[in-house]
């Protein structure tokens, strides 16, 4: 594991704590799509500069990119040797927005840009319970199809804390 990507079915599986992990015990150099995506205050990075700082990245010999952005994918996907899939329950992600929420209220999280202050409101917490099977079973589609057309990307799902910890206890030696 190399060039590795780190996704979730949603938000609050924990991307980013994972990837920060997984970069300490690696010794390779994690990257948050949101960083890239978001400039200071929500404001939105146009798409070439969004899609130019991930082709950069990915030139590396080694890097973790953690976030989903979907839309660039195809980006990821062309250099990646593994993806490491995080798809805890719909509860534990709802529970760990609102944790996020109260623990950066009124500052930028350490994988957003900053003046983002963390928020929650109706229309992203609607998001989420709405979306979260769908993009399940969206992320899972995915994945059989790179089993066709990329077979020698390493494909690592984990479901629940213990997984998690297991994987980060191992490394690098962890099996699918």
């Amino acid at each position: 594991m190399k060039k590795i990507m780190v996704i979730g079915v949603s938000s609050g599986v924990g991307k980013s704590t994972f990837a920060r992990k997984l970069s300490k015990k690696l010794q390779i150099d994690v990257h948050h799509l949101d960083t890239l995506y978001w400039l200071p205050n929500w404001k939105e990075s146009t798409e070439e500069r969004f899609i130019h700082l991930q082709q950069d990245i990915i030139k590396q010999p080694e890097w973790i990119i953690e976030g989903n952005y979907t839309s660039t994918f195809p980006i990821r996907t062309a250099a990646a040797d593994t993806i490491i899939y995080l798809e805890l329950p719909l509860s534990t992600c709802l529970y760990r927005i609102f944790k996020r929420r109260i623990q950066f209220h009124k500052r930028s999280r350490p994988d957003i840009a900053e003046g983002c202050h963390e928020k929650i409101d109706w229309v992203f917490f609607k998001f989420i319970v709405t979306t979260y099977y769908r993009r399940k079973k969206k992320m899972h589609e995915r994945f059989r199809k790179y089993k066709d057309t990329k077979p020698n990307l390493k494909i690592i799902t984990l479901r629940s804390s213990k997984e998690i910890a297991a994987f980060l206890t191992k490394g690098r030696t962890l099996e699918p």
